[in-house]
Formats: C-alpha cells, sequence, structure tokens
C-alpha cells in the first residue's frame, strides 16, 4: 500500500506517495537518493505544498517546549496515511482540520489518516520539546528531513517554514540552507520565515539568538 513520508525532525515524521501531477513532470524533474535539488521555480506549482508554524515564548527558552502547526496541503491520494512523531519529545496532538479525508484520529504519538483523496488538506496541532539549547543564549530548531517520495526518487515540493515569538525576543542568526535561488529567508522583530522548493531530502535549521532580557547579547 502507497504510504506518503514528510519529516519535521525532533517533531514528527509522515509518509508519502506521489500521485497525479498539475503537469506531466519529466525524468529530470525527479531527484535520485542521495541528492537534494533546490528549484528556483516549481515545475508543478499547484501539486503538493507543507506549512508549518512554530510559536517561540519565553516559557520555550527555559523548557524547550513550543507549539506547532503543520498543514499537508494538496495531498496526493491514499487509502492510508500515518503521521509519525517523536514519542520522547511530543506532549499532545490534536487534529485541527481535515478535509477531503474519510476518516482521521489520534492513536499514541500518531496520526492516522484513512481514504486520502487528491487535493486533500491535513492540519495538525501538537506541544513538543522541540528547542534545543546551545548555550550563550542561542537554541537550534531542525526541520528534516522533509520530502515527497516517488518510487526511488523524489518528487518536487514546497515546504513553508515559519517561527514567531514575541517581538524582540530573538532574532535570526542563521539557516541552513542559507537564502539562494528556491530558497527564501524573511525576518523581523517578531518572527522568521523560510520558503524552500525543493526535490530530494531537506533537512533545514534554524539558529536563533537572543535579543532582550537575561542571556542577551551586548
Amino acid at each position: 500500500m502507497a504510504v506518503l513520508r514528510i519529516v519535521w525532525g525532533a517533531l514528527g515524521a509522515l509518509a508519502l506517495a506521489a500521485g497525479a501531477q498539475a503537469r506531466p513532470l519529466e525524468f529530470d524533474d525527479i531527484a535520485r537518493e542521495g541528492e537534494l535539488r533546490l528549484l528556483a521555480e516549481r515545475p508543478d506549482p499547484h501539486a503538493y505544498g507543507y506549512e508549518s508554524r512554530v510559536r517561540i515564548d519565553d516559557d520555550s527558552l527555559r523548557t524547550g517546549v513550543v507549539r506547532v502547526e503543520t498543514c499537508h496541503l494538496r495531498l496526493d491520494p491514499n487509502a492510508r496515511v500515518v503521521v509519525l512523531f517523536n514519542r520522547d519529545r511530543v506532549e499532545s496532538i490534536r487534529i485541527t482540520q481535515a478535509r477531503g479525508v474519510e476518516r482521521a484520529w489520534v492513536e499514541d504519538h500518531r496520526v492516522e489518516l484513512a481514504g486520502v483523496g487528491r487535493g486533500a488538506t491535513v492540519c495538525i496541532e501538537l506541544r513538543s520539546r522541540a528547542l534545543d539549547p546551545l548555550g550563550d543564549g542561542r537554541w537550534r530548531l531542525h526541520a528534516g528531513p522533509l520530502m515527497r517520495r516517488y518510487l526511488d526518487g523524489f518528487l518536487p515540493m514546497e515546504a513553508d517554514l515559519a517561527v514567531t515569538w514575541p517581538d524582540g525576543l530573538l532574532s535570526v542568526a542563521a539557516v541552513d540552507p542559507a537564502p539562494q535561488p528556491g530558497v527564501r529567508l524573511t525576518a523581523g522583530p517578531d518572527g522568521a520565515r523560510l520558503q524552500v522548493t525543493f526535490a530530494g531530502r531537506l533537512s533545514a535549521r534554524w539558529e536563533l539568538r537572543r535579543t532582550a532580557g537575561p542571556g542577551a547579547e551586548r
């Protein structure tokens, strides 16, 4: 049975099988195992996309616990999808939206989907100990590996990753991958957004530093 897989590092993983595309993809659009291709322009702009919104506050800096909202958009058809989260980090899971899905439920540290129709949307809210301290007023947040597998390769996809915090609390020290064609970073005093268009396995990383309160850089 086809299963769809996407991973948000410490937060979770999910499996995805590709279905029909907005337009026929060419062989060169598919990344091989071990290959990551950053794409300045997506060849199938109306196909599967992934969004994540991480909310950090003062308590998060002490406990490592963040609030996360993820959405899987324009899903390919599947009989069954399993969204698996890290049992050692996740504290709560809740399905907030399941459109175009026959059945969706939470079981232990995973979300189960049955009868996923073409173009379906599934959104999940969770709390997770996903923020790792680096010392000296810095923290690291991982996303990945993210992927859209097709047989022994990977189809193009978009990842829209956002992090928010109280105004002036944090700033972005670094992101990986760095801004370049296919990677766009926007940042402000209350958050940042990383948009990546790619084919392959993507492991993204945020490095954040404190800019207000105890431990802030002078």
